[in-house]
């Protein structure tokens, strides 16, 4: 049955949603208070990652983090601040970060990154689309062997879980890498791993989506959400009223700003990270995590991308040099002969990621609305996860068995 749909939010969530709602027949509005030009879904590294299979709230982090907030050019950056929703997030946030809660996500995190690497396949094989897609794998390049100790680690408990995964030397990697200069002393290699340019795939689905049917409302922001008894009846932007069947809510960052409004108490924080092109040769080809600094570094479409940190720090685009600067360095250490030039860094964006306490999305309905599927808060993954999460959010919509089980992701979940 064909239903009418309000998707809020324009990034990889709500334009993979809208992708798979058109799909299935339903008459979808798609409304977004950006131009469809930035945002996460813009900066990111542009990674499809079912190797990433350990949560950012793991065993240790809070140690780190504690560490870390005194230096803002840290990876892991936690800004202080008396502020409620902050509060009680970080206390969900250090209740998630133990080896038990880590273990029972690891297999959730590697289904969904799996099914979603698969339909990102039938998107480009569909032959409606021009976007770049590569499947080179990834490596984390260590310069230390406690890092390289912990991250093999990770590899072999990967390799049990079917992935392909390979332990590398520094000879090994620079044979990979002949003309890049990688200064390691080795790295793992997650060959399960893909990566695309974000720009060119949200340019390409946007695309599709106006030339199939959907409508999408640019520069137009939700300001009120009308509820009649456990239903949403109608959202109003600062342009019209919108009215629909159902209603879903990919609005990254911004989301428990408006789920306040229905009484749904979203546990989520901005994670901000940044990012640098690099628009000349660099002799990279392969995406590379430099691990001791956590910066990923991607061979895009005429470009490369030097992207990374985490920064709790509210909901704000302000761009902190100190932080830029570390992105840069960190490139400059792992990779002999490589500057990042001062426009090359003045040009850096950011953009905002939604957070969870577990580090596990929100997907699927709140007891709270009867109308509403909630499809937010994929932290670093999101480009990774957008076409699985727009495939489960369908299936909700349209009453089928949807092809995970949703139980973790469950929006009402407690932490």
């Amino acid at each position: 049955m064909s239903k009418r749909v309000v998707v809020i939010g324009g990034g990889i969530m709500g334009l993979s949603t809208a992708y798979y709602l058109q799909k299935e027949g339903h008459q979808v509005t798609v409304v977004d208070k950006s131009d469809f030009t930035k945002g996460a879904s813009y900066v990111n590294a542009g990674y499809i990652t079912p190797s990433h299979i350990i949560s950012l709230a793991s065993p240790g982090i809070i140690t780190k983090g504690l560490k870390w907030m005194l230096n803002p050019a840290s990876p892991f950056y936690v800004k202080p601040r008396l502020d409620a929703d902050f509060l009680k997030w970080s206390l969900a946030f250090k209740k998630s970060a133990n080896h038990k809660k880590v273990a029972q996500s690891i297999p959730v995190i590697k289904d969904i990154n799996i099914l979603s690497r698969e339909l990102y396949k039938e998107i480009k094989s569909s032959g409606d689309f021009s976007f770049h897609y590569e499947d080179k794998g990834l490596l984390m390049a260590y310069q230390t062997e406690k890092a390289g100790e912990a991250e093999w680690e990770v590899g072999k408990k990967a390799i049990e879980l079917g992935l392909e995964v390979e332990h590398l030397s520094a000879k090994e990697v620079a044979a990979l890498e002949p003309n890049a200069n990688l200064n390691v002393k080795g790295a793992v290699h997650y060959h399960c791993d893909a990566h695309m340019t974000p720009g060119d795939f949200m340019k390409d689905m946007l695309e599709y989506l106006k030339a199939n049917g959907v409508t999408v409302l640019a520069e137009e922001e939700v300001v009120d959400i009308e509820k009649s008894g456990n239903s949403i009846s109608k959202i109003i932007t600062d342009k019209r009223e919108l009215v629909a069947d159902e209603y879903v809510m990919a609005a990254g960052s911004w989301s428990p700003l408006m789920s306040k409004k229905l009484g749904i108490k979203m546990l989520l924080q901005a994670g901000k990270g940044y990012r640098i092109n690099v628009a000349r040769e660099t002799n990279i080809t392969v995406p590379t995590i430099l691990m001791e600094s956590k910066v990923a570094v991607t061979p895009m479409d005429g470009f490369t991308r030097f992207a990374g940190t985490m920064e709790i720090s509210g909901i704000n685009h302000k761009i902190n040099p100190v932080r830029v600067n570390a992105i840069a360095d960190a490139g400059k250490r792992f990779y002999e002969g490589l500057e990042i030039t001062e426009q090359e860094k003045a040009d850096a964006q950011c953009g905002l990621r939604p957070v969870t306490p577990d580090g596990l999305p929100y997907i699927g309905r709140s007891s709270k609305c009867d109308n509403l599927v909630i499809a937010a808060g994929h932290a670093m993954m999101g480009w990774s996860m957008g076409p699985a999460t727009g495939k489960l959010v369908t299936e909700i919509v349209s009453e089928q068995k949807p092809s995970l089980d949703l139980t973790p992701y469950n929006p009402d979940r407690k932490f």
